[in-house]
């Protein structure tokens, strides 16, 4: 049943009220319970995993994301019924996926909890039809989103200084190049414009966010941004998985692995999960360089709007629909403020003893939001969806430019954050 209610705030503001929440709850004496996943064979996956004390602590965990994303649907004026039914199941995936990888040999070949439930996902999803009811209850942004917001507890400030300002200079360059490429390339294959324009906003700035910015700014057509949609979550899989190993195998710096990594991946969760592989480092500044990047897309939306009112090609009825400076601040990513209001209380407001009562606890959820939300990508992704549009061209076009931008971002991350 859908919420009756007038109102509903925007998700990046309920990130923003929940993320806080979180984390002022834990500030002041509520800590949620960090729960052991590690064990090396049978005996000890009896003994400590599923120990009563230990199941005691995921069963509290779970309270507490589940009220937490209870509360989110609710001011998202979302169903809740349904969330009460998917949740627990997508909890229930992700404890599995955490049992996986807390194995001591699992371990040695670094893979991390976010790649097994992401796997486990995917299979379920393209083996057997989800009723689009389930589809509709999970919410992969919010909680990757509430996850960036509890990952600035453990960013200092002056980090977000530098790497921002660096990151800022990366997306620039990253976003103009790339852009117009994409643009040049869906020309020269005869792509109609319309879908030009969000295929190229998708691979150059943000992914969905950008395409969905991008066709509202243009009044695109739904199908059309259906589809550019999928090209984008479908893409960044192999892009999460395969990326990291590519600069193990290159010999990179976490830094630099960082900034190619949240330059070229297009949606912001799986810049979280392929950093999350490399390491802290390499978390932190694929993070700020992805914010760096949806921090354009306000600017971006503003001038697709230009551009698109005063096309040759548009009715009259949109040309007289001018856009407004208004249109920057509504594709502002507001969760930005929130992760940026939480590195400056933990680098500046709260003492260390404090950080240190409670940052085990902020860091195990935050990692367990990541996986709960890789659960959920891999639950809403068919790969079948690559292959609805009869005109292959878009597909050409998105693979062609997303290479450019994976070795573009590359040469550009090596310049500056060497």
């Amino acid at each position: 049943m859908a919420s009756s209610r007038s109102f509903a705030f925007t998700e990046d503001w309920v990130v923003v009220i929940l993320g806080l929440a979180t984390i002022f709850l834990a500030l002041s004496g509520i800590v949620a319970p960090v729960p052991n996943f590690s064990w090396a064979n049978i005996s000890e996956l009896t003994s400590t995993i599923f120990d009563l004390a230990n199941l005691s602590k995921i069963f509290q965990q779970f309270i507490v994301v589940f009220v937490t994303g209870i509360l989110g649907a609710f001011l998202l004026g979302k169903s809740v019924k349904h969330l009460l039914v998917v949740f627990p199941v997508v909890f229930m995936l992700t404890i599995f996926a955490l049992i996986l990888a807390g194995n001591s040999t699992v371990k040695e070949y670094n893979l991390e909890a976010v790649i097994f439930s992401l796997i486990i996902g995917l299979i379920i999803s393209n083996c057997f039809k989800l009723p689009s009811w389930f589809k509709e209850a999970l919410s992969t942004e919010l909680y990757v989103k509430i996850g960036l917001i509890l990952l600035g507890t453990t960013v200092i400030f002056g980090d977000i200084l530098k790497a921002g300002s660096l990151g800022l200079i990366q997306a620039l360059a990253v976003v103009l190049s790339v852009w117009y490429f994409a643009f040049w390339i869906c020309k020269k294959l005869n792509i109609d414009k319309e879908m030009s324009l969000m295929l190229s906003s998708a691979v150059s700035i943000c992914g969905v966010s950008a395409a969905i910015a991008t066709s509202g700014a243009i009044k695109g057509d739904s199908k059309k941004l259906s589809y550019v949609i999928s090209l984008v979550l479908i893409t960044a899989i192999p892009m999460m998985i395969f990326m990291p190993y590519m600069a193990e195998w290159m010999g990179l710096s976490q830094e630099v692995t960082g900034a190619w990594l949240g330059g070229s991946i297009d949606t912001t969760g799986a810049v979280v999960a392929s950093g999350s592989l490399v390491g802290e480092e390499a978390l932190k500044i694929s993070t700020i360089v992805k914010f760096s990047q949806n921090v354009l897309l306000g600017l971006a939306a503003f001038a697709i709007s230009i551009y698109w009112t005063y096309a040759k090609s548009v009715d009259d009825e949109t040309k007289r629909d001018k856009p407004t400076l208004k249109i920057i601040w509504e594709r502002f990513p507001k969760f930005v403020l929130g992760f940026v209001f939480a590195s400056l209380l933990f680098s500046f407001v709260i003492s260390p003893d404090k950080i240190d009562a409670v940052k085990g606890s902020l860091k195990n959820l935050q990692g367990l939001w990541f996986t709960l939300a890789f659960t959920s990508i891999g639950l809403e992704t068919n790969f079948k969806d690559l292959f609805v549009q009869d005109n292959k061209k878009p597909l050409y076009a998105f693979l062609i430019a997303q290479t450019f931008n994976v070795v573009i971002t590359l040469l550009i991350a090596l310049v500056l954050f060497r």
